[in-house]
């Protein structure tokens, strides 16, 4: 099993017959969103097969995995946390806060999909201080997924 710093496991078993449209799965070891199962007939062997067709959640890369409906796939665990965006560094690293007031430098603007990175740096310019971030996490990886104007500022 592989475990992160803080002890939590970054995926948990689930049997693959049990995983639905909308759900999340590992295949091939990155996290995916499943845009499409489909489930065949039990063949001589006696097992139904899972088709699952997946979407990368941090590269949108396309990806195929077949496993018996009663086997076991795993599901990764998926944070989001919201920050306040505070700048944008000439090396694109984002200055960001928590709600706590703690700050980090450590994220890169990102670069999937396509449109986000010019999106937050023009929300930012024309918004200063008023950007909210939201930093998808799972199996290690962190990558911003969206922005949005922060309502109250």
């Amino acid at each position: 099993m592989d475990v992160g710093a803080a002890g939590a496991a970054h995926t948990y078993p689930s049997e693959a017959g049990q995983i639905r449209k909308g759900a999340h799965i590992v295949i091939k070891g990155r996290p995916c969103k499943v845009v499409n199962v489909s489930t065949s007939k039990t063949g001589k062997h006696g097992h139904a097969k899972c088709n699952f067709t997946a979407i990368d959640i941090f590269t949108g890369k396309k990806l195929e995995d077949i496993v018996p409906s009663s086997h076991t796939a795993f599901v990764p665990n998926v944070t989001r946390i919201e920050y306040t965006l505070l700048d944008i560094n000439d090396e694109d690293f984002m200055s960001l806060m928590d709600d706590g007031g703690d700050s980090r430098e450590d994220l890169k603007m990102p670069t999937y999909p396509d449109d986000l990175g010019p999106d937050i740096r023009k929300k930012h310019e024309e918004n200063e201080g008023g950007v909210i971030v939201t930093v998808m996490c799972s199996m290690g990886e962190e990558h911003v997924i969206s922005a949005k104007l922060d309502a109250s500022a």
